[in-house]
């Protein structure tokens, strides 16, 4: 239970890091956001053979975590936290596109290790953007500036409803299972047959917390309005922000910086 609470507090870490005031953080949440989607469509567009292609995106994530005095270490263990899913989508490829597509000297890469490397790039790449987006923005910000651009309120509101209450449904999980835990003696208690009655009780517990939730929220006025104490407001900043990252991923979109370099240092050599 102490691992899954700090597990909690460290997601609330990434909302904490909103609050900071470096030049990142006062951009209009409108162009962050337009701009990491132009990145993550730019990045998933390539080919599943490339990579040289996808290394000089690398310095969108670098510069935001840079100036907006993100911390390196922490994001990097929430990308590792995921890892898996894209490690396991993409580990078959070896098996099943075997021929060579890469010769390094001796050694012969198929075509199945350059996707796979290329799956894991990409996914390095999109998710990391996604983290500075909410590290540098906050949830709450991101919602309005999502409703803002024309999302369905309803989505929106949900969306900020799960990551707002997912703690709500974790906190009566903990409780639940430190009840369990004392009453526990010598073993007893702890089959799966009180757990499945746990689920019965935490799904009952759950909608009487979100009817006192609803019951409160409108009772203070809450009409599915998303509301921010600092409105919202587009400056010459946040246009220069965006035109100017989506001008640089439209340009690296369509020439392969690196493979130009290697041809001109090619051609250079005597």
């Amino acid at each position: 239970m102490a691992t899954i609470e700090s597990s909690l507090l460290n997601i609330g870490y990434l909302e904490t890091l909103s609050y900071q005031q470096t030049p990142l953080h006062r951009l209009d949440p409108r162009a962050k956001l337009l701009t990491t989607l132009v990145f993550i469509i730019a990045v998933v567009s390539f080919g599943k053979y490339e990579i040289t292609g996808l290394i000089p995106f690398m310095i969108y994530p670098v510069a935001l975590i840079a100036v907006g005095n993100l911390p390196p270490g922490y994001l990097a263990r929430k990308i590792l936290l995921a890892a898996p899913f894209a490690f396991f989508i993409g580990i078959f490829n070896p098996l099943l596109d075997r021929a060579v597509l890469v010769q390094l000297g001796p050694v012969g890469l198929s075509g199945g290790w350059v996707s796979f490397a290329s799956i894991m790039i990409r996914f390095t790449l999109t998710v990391s953007a996604a983290l500075i987006l909410i590290a540098s923005t906050g949830l709450n910000a991101v919602c309005l500036a999502l409703e803002r651009l024309g999302a369905p309120t309803g989505f929106v509101v949900q969306l900020l409803f799960l990551y707002r209450y997912i703690f709500v449904l974790t906190d009566e999980a903990l409780r639940l299972m430190r009840a369990r835990s004392l009453r526990s003696f010598q073993g007893r208690g702890l089959g799966f047959k009180v757990f499945t009655y746990l689920i019965g009780q935490l799904l009952l517990r759950t909608l009487a917390r979100a009817q006192r939730i609803h019951l409160a929220m409108r009772s203070r006025g809450f009409d599915g309005t998303i509301r921010l104490l600092r409105p919202l407001e587009f400056h010459l900043q946040d246009a220069v922000f965006f035109l100017g990252w989506s001008s640089l991923f439209l340009l690296l979109r369509w020439y392969n910086l690196p493979h130009q370099l290697g041809h001109l240092l090619t051609g250079l050599a005597p």
